[in-house]
């Protein structure tokens, strides 16, 4: 296989788990409601982006820092927005 496509898949990969969770914080803002969403499945997204995160730093990796920082930050927003509306359901 072309280094070239190693490459492509590689950013492909990381471009979609990175942004996965736009669409659920989008639908908590819009809706005002985090019925259905699990907990749970939130903390445990964001442990694997931290150890992500800390694995990329010891091979020092620039594309999974970055990559799972971003999405760090995405399931951070996603996190905040589950407390402040699941307050009022």
């Amino acid at each position: 296989m072309s280094r070239t496509l190693i490459t492509i898949i590689g950013f492909s990969a990381a471009v979609f788990t990175t942004f996965s969770f736009i669409p659920q914080f989008i639908k908590i803002v819009k809706t005002k409601k985090t019925e259905g969403l699990s907990l749970l499945m939130i903390l445990q997204i964001s442990a694997g982006l931290i150890l992500w995160i800390i694995y990329g730093l010891l091979r020092k990796d620039i594309v999974l820092i970055t990559a799972n920082s971003v999405g760090l930050i995405i399931v951070t927003a996603t996190l905040l927005a589950y407390f402040k509306y699941s307050k009022t359901e």
